[in-house]
């Protein structure tokens, strides 16, 4: 009915409903005595607001409205819905925490570090794996140690790969977690030195032949032990690798940066640099929590006034001195960076000094420091790279599948049954999480 159609008498059948529906009250007004939720109250509701109407009650969430008995029924509930009105807490069982992995080889993974003699000092070796089985020697980058290839070497599909194979992850002097300071009277090796070190490491283990996997500043020594020793390197593997001296900017920043770690250590500068050499630009706008990561580590692992020793070496660097018409690496190459790193350049000048029979660049998209960012794609080139070469037998996708899932089984822990955590008005009455 609309409206204007109202007349005396809809106005008094109204009025008699609002009387049936209501109590008078001592001030000679109504009390109302009805609680309408949902469409109820979108229907009746301008009736029973009144001047002298007043809440007699508290609201009800869902009633429903018996218009004949003048009164509100509460719906029924099922057992479901008791169970929950009447539960006061639950306990849950069988409930275990996992931490993540702590990003150090030490004590881990069969990983043993072996301080090996050198003509400059001693220097650190974590080993991996069987000393039996062929080798892979790892090299790192400034401000790194043999902790940068963790991850790495922890990934899943490397890990079935490394069944094959013995990993040397070799330090440069003093760049290793919690080294001392090297006396003042200590002259750093150079980039050449360096290199020659790595003749000590392989006689200490009885190593003919190896592989070699470096990034940076690694990359360059083991590129310049190739090209000396040739007969002792069956590949390479090497990541953001410069094969050319400093530039004036690099020398610039490297001096500026080195001097800053002998007075004032880690400074906001010198972390600052270190950041944009191995991610590029924009790291925490890719992978915050990486680069907030890295930035602890190279605040609290770090030594600087050895770091400052090892970044003069690098930057004072000669040219390797190769050409693809000259004298040039002889070994199989696997020249890799990430589209997102500073050293791109670096990478495509020296894949144009090496050999295109036994060379490839590889540049992964959407990374600065690939072995952190993209370790699926590094690990997938790294196989097909020693597979091309015969290195090691094709693994099938279902052995890598089957590995993965036994990688994952082992990971995880046997659940216990026992009430550890508490949790209240929870509708579970016990659940079971490993």
């Amino acid at each position: 009915m609309h409206r204007g159609q109202l007349n005396g008498s809809s106005y008094s059948a109204l009025g008699k409903v609002y009387n049936d529906t209501t109590l008078p009250n001592n001030k000679g007004g109504y009390k109302k005595i009805l609680h309408f939720g949902g469409s109820a109250k979108k229907k009746l509701g301008p009736l029973f607001y009144r001047k002298n109407c007043e809440m007699s009650e508290p609201l009800t969430e869902n009633p429903i409205l018996d218009l004949e008995n003048n009164h509100l029924k509460m719906p029924s509930l099922n057992a479901e819905e008791t169970a929950l009105l009447s539960m006061d807490d639950i306990e849950l069982k069988n409930i275990q925490l996992q931490f993540p992995n702590a990003r150090r080889f030490s004590g881990e993974g069969g990983c043993v570090e072996v301080r090996v003699r050198t003509d400059r000092g001693d220097i650190l070796v974590a080993v991996q794996g069987d000393r039996n089985k062929p080798a892979i020697i790892t090299y790192h980058d400034i401000g790194m140690n043999y902790v940068c290839f963790q991850t790495f070497f922890n990934y899943v599909d490397m890990r079935a790969l490394l069944e094959n194979f013995c990993v040397y992850h070799i330090n440069a002097p003093g760049q290793e977690e919690g080294a001392p300071s090297l006396p003042e009277d200590y002259l750093y090796p150079t980039m050449d030195e360096l290199a020659n070190q790595i003749n000590y490491v392989l006689g200490h283990f009885g190593i003919k032949t190896f592989i070699a996997f470096g990034v940076g500043a690694g990359a360059n020594i083991l590129a310049r032990f190739a090209l000396v020793h040739p007969q002792k390197v069956d590949a390479l593997t090497l990541i953001n690798c410069t094969s050319s001296q400093a530039g004036w900017i690099e020398w610039a920043y490297q001096k500026m940066n080195s001097r800053s770690l002998r007075a004032r250590g880690m400074t906001q500068g010198v972390l600052d640099y270190l950041m944009w050499h191995h991610f590029g630009r924009f790291a925490e706008e890719r992978n915050h929590d990486l680069a907030q990561l890295y930035r602890g580590y190279f605040t609290r692992h770090v030594n600087p006034t050895n770091l400052s020793l090892l970044m003069d070496s690098y930057v004072r660097r000669t040219d390797l001195s190769i050409s693809r018409e000259g004298h040039t690496i002889r070994a199989p190459v696997l020249n890799i960076t990430g589209a997102l790193s500073p050293h791109v350049d670096d990478t495509v000048t020296f894949n144009g000094r090496l050999q295109p029979a036994n060379s490839t660049w590889m540049k992964i998209s959407d990374s600065g420091m690939v072995l952190e960012e993209q370790p699926a794609k590094i690990s997938e080139a790294f196989r097909l790279f020693l597979q091309g070469e015969g290195y090691v037998a094709p693994l099938s996708p279902t052995k890598i599948v089957a590995f993965r899932r036994l990688s994952e089984d082992a990971g995880r822990r046997r659940c216990r049954h026992s009430p550890v955590i508490r949790i209240t008005e929870n509708p579970i009455s016990e659940a079971v999480v490993c």
